[in-house]
């Protein structure tokens, strides 16, 4: 795993049209390009990885979803079982 003060190079091929506009845009926030492209690179994937997490749902899973919430089903046999053994064995501890 990286640590903190580890680097490393990424370069893309980009058109001057683009080069002259984010060189622009980090002289009007007073940052180096690079400081100006890394920031905005970092906020975009943060947002795409905090995109792809979010759980969709059809109208019709929304509707099954909320109502195995407000009616759920009775706890199996073996689901008691479970809670019988887990409260014995945080009692004995």
């Amino acid at each position: 795993m990286p640590t903190a003060s580890s680097t490393a190079r990424l370069e893309a091929r980009i058109t001057t049209d683009l080069h002259a506009m984010l060189k622009r845009a980090a002289e009007i926030e007073g940052r180096t390009m690079t400081d100006f492209v890394v920031s905005a690179v970092q906020v975009a994937a943060q947002r795409a990885i905090e995109h792809s997490e979010i759980v969709r749902l059809s109208i019709a899973d929304q509707e099954c979803f909320a109502n195995a919430l407000l009616s759920p089903p009775k706890a199996a046999p073996a689901l008691k079982r479970a809670f019988t053994r887990r409260r014995k064995l945080l009692s004995s501890e």
